[in-house]
Formats: structure tokens, sequence, C-alpha cells
């Protein structure tokens, strides 16, 4: 007996670790290269792919924690919730999580470590792209360009670095996403004017955040607003940086995101 309920422990302490192995089998291990760059990737394709068909694409950036290149770190946060059976089902989709590296970050924002608050990030507006954005957008302008790729329904989401990634790159490619889910993000203000009116915004914080402050997602939203666009902006009273746990949670997460279609017949 004392065997028996010893593996039953075993099992119940390995569960999460087996579910997050299942999780994980269903992305592919990708990379995509330029020249003497890798960029790193995870894929997920719908069930019962079929080239010949068109499919939704979700490119899903991670945090500054998961960056790396063993090429699965990223799958930390988010991959579950596309993974998850009845999602796949009703949401048939290629979602791509591609991998940061150790020293580099999604968006183009000086980091200070040794401030707080509005003090410790920088946020450029555009410029050159950092190495990890480059070869992203590269590879998005490869990969997007598939014929089983739906063009009106490329979407965006990411959380903290990724949430400012997100932010970032529709200032790079507007005309690219149909829409963005930044969490727990920020960036520059100024770039808000390219993508304010064509791109549906719906964006994430904590209120109790000490990592990313509020103020960020915040003045964005705010500058989305005064640009004509009309941005859904949900502040989380008692959440801290892990604003994304309740984000995953929310019944309208998914089918607002699925529901944005790009009008195509724009000249761009």
């Amino acid at each position: 007996m004392k065997y028996k309920d010893s593996l039953v422990a075993f099992l119940i302490l390995m569960a999460p670790f087996f579910a997050v192995a299942q999780v994980s089998a269903l992305y592919e291990s990708e990379i995509f290269i330029d020249q003497q760059d890798t960029l790193r990737y995870r894929i997920m394709w719908p069930e019962n792919f079929e080239p010949t068909k068109e499919y939704p694409v979700v490119l899903f950036l991670h945090g500054a924690g998961e960056r790396g290149k063993d090429n699965a770190s990223q799958l930390a946060h988010g991959s579950s919730l596309f993974a998850d059976v009845a999602n796949r089902q009703d949401y048939p989709a290629i979602v791509i999580f591609p991998q940061c590296p150790k020293d580099d970050y999604w968006s183009n924002v000086k980091v200070d470590r040794s401030q707080s608050g509005l003090k410790k990030f920088k946020f450029r507006n555009e410029g050159t792209p950092t190495k990890a954005m480059g070869m992203l957008l590269k590879y998005l302008d490869d990969f997007t360009g598939k014929p089983f790729v739906k063009e009106e329904q490329i979407y965006v989401v990411g959380l903290s670095m990724g949430g400012m990634g997100s932010f970032e790159i529709i200032a790079r490619r507007p005309h690219l996403f149909a829409a963005a889910i930044p969490i727990c993000g920020g960036g520059n203000p100024k770039s808000v004017t390219k993508f304010a009116a064509s791109v549906p915004i719906w964006a994430f914080h904590g209120a109790k955040d000490d990592v990313v402050s509020p103020i960020f997602s915040i003045k964005m939203i705010e500058e989305i607003v005064s640009q004509g666009g009309t941005p859904k902006f949900t502040l989380y009273d008692n959440a801290n940086h892990n604003s994304w746990d309740p984000a995953f949670k929310e019944p309208a997460f998914l089918p607002w995101l699925f529901s944005k279609q790009r009008n195509t017949n724009i000249q761009e």
C-alpha cells in the first residue's frame, strides 16, 4: 500500500509536467535562417492540416524570462491555451512561438534594471529594429506569403517583453495584422499613429504590476483613443505582473481575437 500511495503521490506531483510535455509535442521545433542569423521557433499546425486550405495565423511573443536558444522555454505561457482540444476545434489556426535570444529584446527599448516604474523602460520611436525583431520580420514576410495563410486573419499576442514587441510589430507592419493583444507591455505613444485606426487592440495589465508599470499600457491606450481608435483595455485591480493568467481565462479572449479580419482590399 505504501508503494501504491507513493506512486499516486508521484503521479499527482508530475501531472503538470506531463501536461506540459503533451502540449510541447504539438508544437514542432523549427528554425529560420537568414545569412548568418537564426530564428528559432515552435509551430503548431491545425488538426488535419491541408495545404490547399487557408488558415488564420497567431504569432505569440514571449516575455524576457523565456529568452534563450533551447527552442522550448517560449512555450511556458500561452501555448496550452491554443493547444486546448476544444480551442483547436473551434479556432483551427497556425500558431507560432518564436524565441528571442538571451542577449536580445523584441522591442527597441532601453531597459535600466537599476530603476523602477516609468524610469525602468525608455521606448524608442521605431528606428532600426533589434536583431531579434529584424529576424522575426523577415520570417513573417516569408511565411505570410504562403498560399495556406489567410491574409485577412493574422494576429499577434504577447506578454511583458512580448507585449512591448506586439505594440512595436504592428507599428512596423500595420497592414499585416488583423488584431493585437498586448499583455503587461507598453511602447512609444508616438508610434500609435501608424496603427490606431487600422489594428483592433485588446490590452491587459495588472494594476499592481511592479515589473512593467501599468502606466505604459494606459499611455498607449490613451494615445490610440486620441488618434481615433477604439481599443479594449482590461486593468485587473488585484493582478501583479502575471496578468496573463486572468487574461487567458477571459471567455471572450479567443472569440474576440478570431472575430477580427483585416480588409485586404484596402490599398497598402
